[in-house]
């Protein structure tokens, strides 16, 4: 039995509703994990081995549901998903544990949260962990949401014709979530930042993409915007399959552990 398996839910009030969240507790430097759309705390960080990894490494590990998602709040209108808001949940569940300064995880729409947090309280971010998404922060490169939130809100899978709205539409359905508040969450949480935004993030910043990643654009190019950050690649993976890559989890180690 893990770590991982023994963290029971709990819950943040925040103006929006209840955030669930998990805390291994403990008194290494604290690290706050943000997932992806339409995934969750276990889907994303505990089922591909996250939090026991980075708890065996000695650190205190916290991992939230965004809204709309997992066990927190779930809510209907497109406009409660701004990425500012969302990125002000992360930052109500620090303040409720009393974490002055965290390490940030992010990945794919997490990393748009991540970095919404980071220009907006710069001095609660000692360092970024940016996956599954690169230049697509400030140049898309994913379709547009709506054939997604067609599926979303289609009757059935059976009644979704368009491929990536399909994929999107299964994944949702095997996490049990709500289709509804993932379709009014898309809408909106794709904030695209400007390139001087981007040149304003300071803290040392770790991008990992999968090579095969076709939705997160650049590192490399990414990397070059910011004052201290790096590129990893993660070698044949594509934007599902590179969050749980051991490349990732070594780099984010060694990433980490220069830091101090």
């Amino acid at each position: 039995m893990t770590i991982e398996t023994l963290l029971p839910t709990r819950f943040v009030p925040t103006p929006a509703g209840p955030i669930a969240f998990v805390d291994s507790g403990g008194g290494g430097a604290p690290i706050l994990l943000i997932h992806g759309f339409a995934s969750n705390k276990a889907i994303n960080w505990i089922y591909p081995g996250w939090v026991d990894t980075l708890v065996r490494s000695g650190r205190r590990v916290i991992a939230l549901d965004n809204r709309g998602h997992g066990e927190s709040v779930k809510l209907y209108d497109p406009a409660d998903y701004r990425i500012g808001l969302m990125a002000g949940d992360a930052l109500a569940l620090l303040d409720h544990l009393d974490i002055a300064r965290a390490d940030l995880l992010g990945y794919s729409m997490g990393a748009r949260i991540s970095t919404r947090l980071t220009l907006d309280h710069p001095g609660r971010v000692r360092s970024l962990i940016l996956g599954g998404m690169a230049t697509g922060l400030f140049s898309p490169t994913a379709g547009p949401p709506e054939p997604i939130v067609a599926a979303l809100e289609a009757p059935s899978l059976r009644d979704v014709p368009d491929r990536t709205g399909r994929s999107f539409r299964a994944f949702a359905e095997q996490t049990k979530s709500d289709l509804k508040a993932l379709a009014a969450c898309i809408k909106a949480s794709r904030e695209v930042f400007s390139r001087d935004e981007i040149a304003r993030v300071a803290a040392p910043t770790l991008i990992a993409v999968g090579t095969r990643d076709t939705i997160a654009g650049s590192p490399e190019e990414l990397a070059a915007l910011m004052p201290d950050a790096r590129a990893l690649p993660i070698p044949g993976r594509d934007h599902m399959v590179a969050v749980g890559d051991k490349v990732f989890k070594d780099g984010a180690l060694a990433f980490l552990a220069e830091l101090g």
